[in-house]
């Protein structure tokens, strides 16, 4: 192993780092930071470890952005080698962690290094935002180091999120936003009796039947140019005692928005609650807010990645706001221009996860282009 990328991704998939441990990742990296100048802030809430780290003080910011969890490996001897154990074999680094994010924190840190050699004067600043906490809870990782940052008025021009995007090749997708998530807990109120008697009982199931078809063909938002339109669906529902004989006393639905930056968290809220109340039906509602969308159009960072993209694979990317949430809602919140951009994401969570040994250093390259478009060269005219 030559390629320092590949050989810092390597021990980093050694360091049994599961959800919310960081098993020493964290101490790697920071050690390669400081030789270049790196201001060093360890920041521990709870049982997370946070690093803060930060070269210059000028704008504009970059800041690149990642875990070092992951997540359990399920049965290992479904694997064809030890998850925490670098294996390369067929042209693949195989490991937990190898595509989330393991090879995207150290192509963060080697395109570092190599930019600092090229350019030890260069304008603005560059930091690094790493949690323990991403795959977990995500209380106290990056959600509590935005809110640490903005208590202090620091601000991020723009990040870079090295969550595995691509789909079949490394370039192929740019996330430049993300849906929020919004769950609810309803329970529905009814009377419990005998089956046989259900003029004495009121069965919530059939009270709240209607509201849930309503709901359930709700158009929310039409969607916008990058996101489509506001999901709702259940993901849970029980009411019962389990016997044949009992009309429920209560009925317990648990459901979730996929919403966009069509709507608010607000007019959501409002809506599925004025179709309870016209039902007419007795409920309780706790709200879980997990993430609100974010979105990062066309401009400067949106731009400088595609061109880096393309520079260093020769695939014009596609921008998507698909999948699940990520920490990016979190910067967003001090960060005008968000975007996720790492390896191909189809065995991520899976057994047997890995990348392309091919993928590794075009990789490194795009992160090298991007600190070099948005701190070196001018602005372009728009």
């Amino acid at each position: 192993m030559s390629e320092p990328t590949l050989e810092l991704a390597c021990a980093l998939i050694e360091r049994r780092s599961l959800t919310p441990e960081d098993a020493g990742c964290q101490e790697l990296l920071i050690a390669r930071l400081e030789k270049l100048g790196f201001a060093i802030e360890r920041l521990r809430f709870g049982s997370v470890d946070n690093l803060w780290a930060r070269r210059n003080q000028t704008a504009p910011l970059v800041c690149f952005a990642g875990h070092t969890d992951v997540v359990p490996t399920g049965p290992v001897d479904k694997w064809t080698s030890d998850p925490f154990t670098a294996d390369i074999r067929d042209g693949l680094l195989f490991g937990r962690g190898a595509a989330d994010m393991k090879t995207s924190l150290a192509a963060f840190v080697t395109a570092i290094e190599a930019f600092v050699e090229a350019h030890p004067d260069h304008p603005g600043s560059i930091a690094l935002l790493l949690t323990s906490d991403e795959e977990g809870r995500a209380v106290d990782g990056t959600a509590r180091v935005v809110e640490r940052l903005k208590a202090k008025g620091e601000r991020i021009d723009y990040c870079i999120v090295g969550e595995p995007t691509c789909a079949t090749m490394l370039g192929d997708t740019v996330k430049n936003g993300r849906r929020g998530s919004l769950s609810g807990e309803l329970i529905i109120k009814g009377v419990q009796g005998h089956i046989a008697y259900p003029h004495l009982a009121r069965n919530p199931i059939h009270l709240a039947a209607p509201a849930i078809s309503e709901l359930a063909a709700t158009c929310w938002d039409a969607g916008n140019e990058y996101f489509p339109p506001t999901t709702w669906q259940i993901s849970n529902i029980h009411g019962g005692t389990g016997a044949t004989n009992v009309i429920p006393g209560e009925l317990t639905i648990l459901f979730n928005f996929r919403f966009s930056t069509a709507v608010t968290v607000e007019a959501l809220q409002g809506r599925v609650h004025e179709i309870l109340d016209r039902h007419r039906l007795e409920y309780d509602l706790e709200w879980e807010l997990s993430g609100k969308p974010y979105l990062t159009p066309r401009g400067r960072l949106v731009d400088a990645a595609l061109a880096a993209i393309q520079a260093a694979t020769g695939i014009t990317a596609e921008l998507s706001t698909s999948g699940g949430t990520s920490d990016g809602r979190f910067i967003a919140d001090i960060c005008p221009e968000v975007l996720e951009f790492g390896p191909v994401n189809a065995t991520i969570h899976k057994l047997n996860e890995h990348i392309a040994l091919a993928d590794i250093a075009p990789l490194k390259a795009i992160y090298q282009g991007l600190l070099t478009s948005l701190l070196v060269q001018p602005a372009p005219e728009r």
